[in-house]
């Protein structure tokens, strides 16, 4: 299937419901790209054990698709002139209602329930959380869902080269804006404890020492983006 070997097969359809994929996904250490920029296919996700949030969002949508759901992510896009970076996740719908999986480095941007009614819900549900660290809300629009199995030709689950032009096409795609500029201007900022909250990282970033807030830095790593 999909050019699968047995044993990844094995793995992945033991990721029979999206609790699963996102437990799965959160042993994952965040790729912090020390090498350079990559966008690995879920093939090279699953044998590297790293991912950044297109990598882990794109492993995501191939564990539904093996289970028989469409391959489904979706592009949260931040402000133009804010320092800040977009987020991808991917969707699924179980009884009607929408909910995401999440690959990210923080407390926040993280899994979402199926319990929304509509794309547009579930992207707004990430609005106050998405904020820079003085402050300032960011997210402004989102991408329709974009169906990965449009690229099964070729091979994007099992690709050993970067796949870059997915994340390119998904930039590309038409997006639709959460806020109306008269909303943007009376924006207030995040709370200070809620900036503080929201530096507290899962894998610290080589390099950089001992990061008291990271729960996870006592392990071992291959290789250490959200």
């Amino acid at each position: 299937m999909f050019g699968l070997t047995k044993e990844e097969l094995t793995v992945l359809r033991r990721l029979d419901t999206p609790r699963k994929i996102q437990d799965f996904i959160n042993t994952l250490a965040v790729n912090f790209e020390p090498h350079g920029e990559t966008c690995m296919s879920p093939r090279r996700v699953l044998h590297e054990r790293t991912a950044h949030c297109m990598e882990g969002a794109m492993f995501g949508a191939a564990a539904l698709y093996i289970h028989g759901q469409r391959p489904l992510v979706m592009d949260l896009k931040t402000s133009l002139w804010a320092d800040d970076t977009d987020h991808v996740v991917a969707v699924f719908q179980k009884n009607g209602f929408w909910g995401a999986l999440s690959k990210t480095n923080h407390a926040v941007l993280r899994y979402r329930e199926p319990i929304y009614r509509t794309i547009r819900e579930l992207a707004l549900s990430y609005f106050h959380e998405y904020f820079l660290d003085a402050g300032q809300k960011t997210l402004r629009s989102y991408s329709r869902p974009l169906d990965l199995s449009r690229f099964d030709r070729k091979g994007w689950i099992t690709a050993q080269e970067d796949l870059f032009y997915i994340p390119d096409y998904l930039d590309d795609t038409p997006h639709t804006p959460l806020l109306t500029t008269a909303m943007i201007k009376g924006l207030r900022p995040a709370d200070p404890i809620e900036i503080a909250a929201g530096k507290l990282v899962e894998w610290a970033k080589p390099g950089l020492g001992t990061n008291p807030q990271n729960i996870k830095d006592k392990r071992v790593l291959k290789r250490h983006i959200t």
